[in-house]
C-alpha cells in the first residue's frame, strides 16, 4: 500500500476486528496476521500498534491477560463486552466510510 497514512486512522478498527475474529492475540501475532491477510501490503509497526492497544485498553474495550510463555511474559489482548459492541459500531462506520469514498473516487461504481 503506497500511503501508510491512509490506514493509520483505521488501526483501532483493524485491531478490534482481528480480536473479534480470534479469541485473544498478542501484539506480534496481530502484526503478522495483518501482514498475512493483506499479502504483505500492510505492515503495522510496534510504534503504531502498542499505543493503539494501550488506548483501547484504557477505553475499556480490551482486557489484558499475561501468560508465561517460554520463560517470557506475553500479553494477550481480548475484547471486553463493551469492546465487542464497539467493534460492531466501528465496522459499520468503516463500511459507510468506504462506500462514501467509493462514490467519490468512482461514481459509476456502487456498493449498494
Amino acid at each position: 500500500m503506497g500511503n501508510q497514512k491512509l490506514y493509520k486512522g483505521s488501526l483501532q478498527t483493524i485491531i478490534l476486528q482481528l480480536l473479534a475474529s480470534n479469541e485473544k492475540m498478542y501484539g506480534y501475532e496481530i502484526t503478522q496476521k495483518v501482514k498475512e491477510l493483506t499479502k504483505g501490503e500492510l505492515n503495522i509497526t510496534e510504534g503504531a500498534l502498542y499505543p493503539a492497544l494501550h488506548k483501547l485498553e484504557a477505553d475499556g474495550l480490551l482486557d489484558v491477560e499475561v501468560a508465561n510463555v517460554g520463560n517470557r511474559l506475553r500479553k494477550y489482548y481480548k475484547l471486553t463486552e463493551r469492546g465487542t459492541k464497539e467493534t460492531v459500531s466501528k465496522l459499520e462506520e468503516m463500511q459507510d466510510f468506504l462506500k462514501t469514498m467509493q462514490q467519490l473516487v468512482n461514481p459509476k461504481f456502487s456498493l449498494e
